[in-house]
């Protein structure tokens, strides 16, 4: 086994053993991969959000499968958040769940600082927000180069834009 998927399936053990504290909810199943024009739709909103509050910032939108359909870098925003905001997404998609989740449990400290160590496609920073239309998982949003409390804000009105 790779050490990526060591590391997903760390991950991933840890989200199930942290839910067990929180009431039993199924995850949302996956659905058909979100359209181009919903994409464009999810993107324009997560826009106008960002540009609404002059704050400079990375867009991108996957699919339910996790690959990437639509990315835009507004003006003046760093280099970096290319790649951040794509691993939201991602993060958000292959996880199910808002990548707040990982944020909220490496704040708890103890044994889930070791979220740290996780690389790849799975962000750990807020910013990443699921799309659900019609109870299905169709793909996500990450956002970033603003704090994590505005790359989740921009990236839910995003996602609210296909609700």
């Amino acid at each position: 086994m790779n050490p990526a998927s060591v590391r997903s399936l760390l991950l991933a053990t840890t989200l199930l053993l942290g839910a067990g504290q929180a009431p039993a909810q199924s995850p949302t199943p996956y659905g058909a991969p979100l359209t181009l024009e919903q994409a464009r739709k999810a993107l324009a909103a997560a826009e106008t959000e960002a540009l609404k509050n002059n704050w400079n910032m990375v867009i991108a939108i996957v699919d339910s499968g996790g690959h990437l359909v639509l990315l835009e870098r507004l003006e003046n925003t760093a280099y970096g958040s290319v790649d951040v905001a794509r691993q939201k997404a991602q993060g958000a998609v292959a996880f199910r769940r808002p990548t707040s989740a990982f944020q909220n449990l490496i704040a708890q400290g103890g044994e889930h600082v070791r979220l740290l160590n996780l690389t790849g496609d799975a962000g750990v920073l807020e910013g990443g927000v699921p799309i659900v239309v019609g109870g299905r998982m169709v793909g996500a949003i990450g956002v970033s180069g603003g704090s994590s409390k505005q790359d989740a804000q921009v990236a839910q009105a995003g996602a609210d834009a296909l609700k």
